[in-house]
């Protein structure tokens, strides 16, 4: 379950019972690395800091480093009886092991043995704990507020990756960042963008067929991520920024150039030398961390300058339009509106608009055009439960035609219980985002749904943790848990968003934003809508 990872279908035109576009996806190869070409990008002359990111013969203590170990020591909380796995290299601690296998490999294994709580070395020694149990999970997130930041270095590489924006921000910021956001992502303005899915979802089946006709032949194979990425990038950029994009059209947009495949080239293979670079982040202060070249990075840096110069004429003409009381409704226009209708001091800053475009493409994008990929490959491998699908939907478009309607409306989606309960399946057992990380800023104790046995033998309920502690919340092994999604929650299974109590067991109460899940922290909705859309039309 890596994202990274290639799908390739073969896609079969012979007629179908029930229907959509005439194409069966039938699985062909389970995983492929993905690395699509991209521009040369241009070489960054290495900073005087470039020998940080190599592997060290000595390792120098930040002050910061020793300040946090003294601190824990007179304070005397201590996490040292959390189990947790043994940890073979001091540089590299438990890293290698989460990071280089398949996504979940090393998280199920130590769940499994040690609980929804366990204590994991990340690089250079440093403690640190993996969380998924719900209760746990419900206070960081929900309960304290704020209180759980976002850990510094990882707000760095969020700067780098999509600037100051949603994902970036935290506290007060985050809450202003919200204010000025929320308007564009009610489920009214999500569903409004339907039709511009379902044109480019048509798009691709129509291509599809095309290819398949031309090769003479009742099969063909299709790299669907490249695929979906391409229709995804070209719906986002009509629905959230009215752009053309032309990716499907295989234009030269300088944009689709460069970002296509921007987050399987930062982060599709985690290095060695990657674990060790991110491990002395949090040894440098967090201004002087956009200055550190890494090569992963480079391609990242070059795709948001891209991006951010088309994103100023754009916000720039939209703001104009505002002011003229010009009537638009793609999101960057509606987040403008929102913007200049607040008080100065909520308002976002031009820098921070810009952002939020780099934002949306990515989260809207890249991750969304990975849920369709992993969606259509779980549904290629169960051809029982596609054929059942199809059915509903033919049921459905009869529905419509009866009535005398042309589409699909609002109403009409949320009425296809099974085509729910495909996608909630698929962002739960397949989650794009599978990590989470946050940083305690006071001592505290964590309230556990379900307890742990210590290593000196005693079973608590709660869990007391020292100011500073890094903590990983696992997204991927919530998503997997048995006390929330029943006991085959390692199976893809749709049936469970539809079962209740007396006939099997289904979705307990969870702590997730949307159907008690952790797949998405924010903007849920609209990507469950573009999945849905998509899926739909295909």
């Amino acid at each position: 379950m890596n994202t990274a990872a290639a799908v390739r279908f073969r896609a079969q035109s012979a007629p179908l019972p029930g229907k959509t576009t005439g194409i069966r996806l039938i699985h062909d190869v389970a995983h492929a690395v993905l690395a699509p070409p991209y521009p040369n990008i241009p070489k960054v002359r290495r900073s005087p800091l470039y020998g940080l990111l190599r592997p060290p013969n000595s390792l120098a203590t930040s002050g910061a480093s020793v300040r946090t170990v003294i601190y824990r020591r007179l304070t005397r909380i201590s996490i040292a009886d959390i189990p947790g796995p043994k940890s073979d290299s001091f540089v590299y601690g438990n890293l290698c092991e989460l990071l280089q296998n398949q996504v979940g490999e090393a998280e199920f294994k130590w769940q499994e043995r040690y609980g929804d709580v366990v204590k994991f070395k990340g690089a250079f020694g440093e403690d640190r704990l993996m969380i998924s149990d719900p209760k746990a999970l419900q206070y960081i997130y929900q309960t304290t507020g704020y209180q759980f930041q976002k850990q510094a270095e990882r707000r760095a590489i969020s700067e780098a990756i999509s600037g100051k924006g949603i994902i970036w921000a935290d506290g007060d910021d985050h809450k202003r960042h919200r204010k000025i956001l929320l308007p564009g992502f009610g489920g009214p303005e999500s569903k409004a963008f339907a039709p511009i899915f379902g044109s480019y979802a048509t798009k691709v089946a129509e291509k599809w067929k095309d290819i398949i006709a031309q090769q003479g032949s009742e099969s063909a194979i299709f790299d669907i991520p490249s695929w979906g990425s391409r229709a995804m990038l070209d719906a986002i950029g009509v629905a959230a920024f009215d752009y053309q994009f032309g990716s499907l059209e295989d234009s030269n947009n300088i944009v689709t150039s460069v970002w296509n495949g921007v987050l399987t080239d930062t982060f599709g293979s985690v290095t060695k030398r990657d674990i060790i670079a991110q491990g002395i982040l949090r040894f440098i202060p967090p201004k002087l961390l956009a200055y550190i070249p890494n090569p992963k990075m480079d391609h990242m840096r070059y795709a948001g300058k891209v991006l951010t110069d088309v994103a100023r004429t754009l916000v720039q003409d939209k703001t104009e339009a505002a002011i003229q009381g010009k009537d638009a409704h793609d999101i960057m226009s509606i987040l403008v509106k929102a913007n200049l209708s607040h008080d100065k001091s909520m308002r976002l800053s031009e820098e921070e608009m810009l952002a939020q475009m780099r934002t949306l493409l990515l989260a809207g994008h890249e991750t969304t055009s990975n849920s369709l990929s992993w969606t259509l490959l779980e549904l290629s491998k169960r051809p029982e439960i596609q054929s059942k699908l199809r059915q509903e939907i033919e049921a459905k478009k009869r529905e419509i035609i009866n009535r005398g309607g042309l589409e699909f409306t609002a109403t009409d989606y949320d009425s296809m219980p099974y085509l729910n309960a495909v996608i909630k399946e698929s962002l739960r057992y397949n989650p794009p985002t599978y990590h989470s990380f946050r940083e305690s800023t006071q001592d505290d104790v964590l309230p556990l749904s379900k307890p742990i046995t210590m290593k000196n033998g005693k079973i608590v309920n709660e869990v007391p943790i020292p100011k500073g502690i890094k903590i990983t919340t696992s997204i991927v092994t919530y998503n997997r848990n048995e006390e929330v999604f029943g006991p085959d929650a390692h199976s893809f299974n749709p049936d469970r968003w539809l079962r209740r109590d007396g006939i099997g067991k289904g979705v307990s109460s969870g702590v997730g934003v949307y159907a008690n899940m952790l797949t998405f922290a924010a903007g849920i909705r609209w990507a469950f809508l573009t999945l849905v859309f998509f899926i739909v039309f295909f």
